[in-house]
């Protein structure tokens, strides 16, 4: 018998999660996204279109449906709360309720429960409940500031001094913000990603992966909801030493069962994003879903069946070896519509050309007559595999170039070059 398993959500993270599914043939798909993602519909028995935070619709269409699980992309309808109405309807789902998705949704709540649980990794940091009142405090401190809206902001919302504003600049920010302010120190390191799957209880790592925000080759330009990703064969980093992958995954057990002895147990993935500084790792955030582009990468490398996870996960049963990925190097690369992210030009045709042995995930593009149009976010995604990260590199870049249209990448991701300076500025600051 078919196990009915609901997505929400419709970018390039749930199409990567739908293609993973799809590899159990007892997998009966369906999805709720706010337009339709062509590369999603296939695998598809039914979809909804509706926005993913109407969460009484979405919940309406899985009851519908009979559906078994569901699984939530995005963070918007956590934050909603479709978890808690999906399970009191009776389905389980691979994602964390309401209160316990605050580990992302509410940056203040998520600083002060690691400090009141003694969490390692935590900067220094203050909430402000007024922009006058964080005003005041940047103007008392010496040195620079990482300046965070507490809610959501769709990746884009963070400023670091010295990196995207100057003093001024960030004075004139934190007036823009009405409140919910948090003020904390500037990391300076490399930035990493670890992604866990989680029952509530144990957690099991997936590949380490490094994300590229900045939009332009070089790490220039506004940061942006993620341009691409690598991960390496081993599924470390050159720049991570084990002892540090070690106290990274120490910081989200401690947190997973901080939120278990809190009453309100977290289920579902945990995406940790580090600085690595001198000192070792310290958080930057907590995600309360997979990130988008790392999905991408992981689970193009997840030898297990995800299916078979979420049923351990949701059943409070998931252990390491219930969890394997191929031992390969991946590179992602996003295409975006130029102008992007500040003014992207939107409803312009493009085409991919031939990009076998790549995988290609479509993320915020529509399709009209069989063509496809750029929408105002990124566009689709082009992952490479490899024995090692030149040949996933090469692969995603050919794949990437071989776009046609009015949209652009950074061809840098993945490249040695890049990832040289990553290992370099990690050995100055040691």
């Amino acid at each position: 018998m078919a196990t009915r398993i609901l997505v929400v959500g419709g970018g390039g993270r749930e199409h990567a999660i739908i293609a993973s599914l799809a590899r159990n043939s007892d997998a009966e798909l369906y999805a709720v996204m706010s337009r339709r993602n062509p590369g999603m519909s296939g695998y598809c028995r039914d979809m909804l279109l509706e926005k993913e935070t109407n969460i009484h619709a979405v919940s309406e269409f899985a009851r519908k449906k009979m559906i078994d699980y569901a699984v939530i992309g995005p963070e918007a309808p956590l934050e909603a709360g479709v978890v808690d109405l999906l399970e009191k309807e009776g389905i389980p789902c691979m994602g964390p309720t309401r209160a316990a998705a605050r580990l992302e949704t509410d940056k203040a709540f998520c600083r002060e429960m690691m400090d009141r649980h003694g969490i390692a990794g935590c900067p220094r940091y203050r909430v402000f409940q007024s922009a006058d009142e964080a005003v005041r405090f940047l103007e008392s401190h010496e040195g620079d500031l990482a300046i965070k809206p507490a809610g959501l902001t769709g990746g884009k919302g963070v400023r670091i001094m010295g990196e995207h504003v100057d003093r001024k600049g960030a004075r004139e920010y934190i007036r823009t913000l009405r409140s919910g302010i948090v003020l904390e120190d500037r990391l300076i390191g490399e930035e990493f990603t670890l992604q866990a799957f989680t029952d509530g209880t144990h957690l099991v790592p997936m590949p380490l992966v490094q994300d590229h925000k900045r939009a332009f080759e070089g790490d220039e330009g506004p940061n942006t909801g993620g341009m691409g990703s690598y991960s390496m064969p081993d599924h470390g980093l050159p720049f991570v030493s084990v002892a540090e992958w070690n106290a990274a995954l120490g910081i989200m057990k401690s947190a997973v069962a901080a939120m278990e002895e809190a009453g309100t147990p977290y289920r579902g993935i945990l995406y940790g994003q580090f600085m690595n500084t001198r000192d070792g790792p310290m958080v930057i955030e907590f995600n309360a879903r997979f990130g988008d582009p790392e999905a991408m990468n992981v689970l193009s490398l997840l030898k297990t069946d995800l299916l078979a996870i979420i049923e351990k996960a949701i059943e409070g049963s998931l252990s390491q070896r219930d969890v394997r990925f191929v031992k390969k190097a991946t590179v992602c690369k996003y295409l975006v519509p130029e102008g992007y992210p500040e003014s992207p030009v939107t409803d312009q045709p493009v085409t991919a050309g031939a990009y076998d042995p790549a995988l290609l995930y479509y993320a915020n593009v529509e399709e009209k007559d069989g063509i496809l149009y750029t929408q105002s976010s990124r566009t689709m995604a082009f992952v490479g595999l490899g024995d090692t990260l030149g040949e996933a590199e090469e692969i995603a870049e050919r794949a990437a170039s071989g776009v046609k249209g009015k949209v652009r990448h950074r061809r840098d991701v993945g490249t040695e070059a890049l990832l040289k300076k990553r290992i370099d500025h990690m050995r100055e600051l040691r």
